[in-house]
C-alpha cells in the first residue's frame, strides 16, 4: 500500500510511498523548518541585550589570617551582616634570583574585607571566627560605595563569603 507524501514545497508527490518514508520525509522538513525558526528567533532575541544570558564567573578564594574578630552590623531595613577582616601573604625572595638560597625573603601583606550575610554562616562566622585564626574564605567580588561618617563617599572592595572553612584555632590560644 502506498502513500501520497507532501514534499517540501508542501506540494502533494503523487509518487506512492511507504507510509514511514512519507513519515520520515515530513518529520525531517518539519525539523528542518522548527531549527530554521528557533535560529531566526534567536538570532532576533540576541539583539536585546537584556536578554542575552553568557556565563560568567566572579569567583574568590582566600586563605590567611583573620586581622580581627569579627562585628556584627545592621542597617535599617536589611539583614544583618557579619564583617572581619583577612590578610594574605605574598612572600618571595630577593637577591640573585628565586631559585637562589640566599638573599632576603620579602613579604607584602593584603588586608580583605569579609562580609557574610548568608544566615547560617553569618550566624557561625560572628560565634566561631577570631582574630588569629586560619582560615579559607570561598565567595565572590563585589565593589560598592557607601557614605562615612564624615559624609564623605567612598569606594569599598568587599569578598562577600559563601563559606568558610576553618583550618586552625587562634595563633594564641597554641601559645
Amino acid at each position: 500500500m502506498g502513500a501520497i507524501c507532501m514534499g517540501a514545497s508542501l506540494a502533494p508527490d503523487l509518487s506512492l510511498k511507504s507510509p514511514w518514508s512519507c513519515l520520515r520525509s515530513t518529520d525531517k522538513m518539519l525539523r528542518s523548518a522548527s531549527a530554521q525558526i528557533f535560529r531566526q528567533v534567536v538570532r532576533y532575541r540576541s539583539t536585546d541585550t537584556s536578554l542575552i544570558l553568557e556565563r560568567s564567573i566572579n569567583r574568590v578564594q582566600l586563605l590567611g589570617r583573620v586581622g580581627q574578630d569579627p562585628v556584627m552590623r545592621q542597617v535599617e531595613g536589611r539583614n544583618p551582616v557579619t564583617i572581619f577582616s583577612l590578610a594574605t601573604n605574598e612572600m618571595w625572595r630577593s637577591g640573585d634570583g628565586e631559585m637562589s638560597p640566599t638573599g632576603d625573603i620579602s613579604q607584602k601583606t593584603t588586608w580583605h574585607r569579609v562580609s557574610v550575610f548568608k544566615p547560617g554562616l553569618r550566624d557561625v562566622a560572628y560565634q566561631y571566627v577570631k582574630k588569629g585564626s586560619r582560615i579559607l574564605v570561598e565567595g565572590k567580588l563585589d565593589y560598592g560605595e557607601y557614605v562615612d561618617k564624615n559624609q564623605v563617599r567612598r569606594q569599598a572592595t568587599t569578598i562577600i563569603a559563601d563559606n568558610i572553612v576553618f583550618l586552625s584555632d587562634n595563633i594564641r590560644d597554641r601559645t
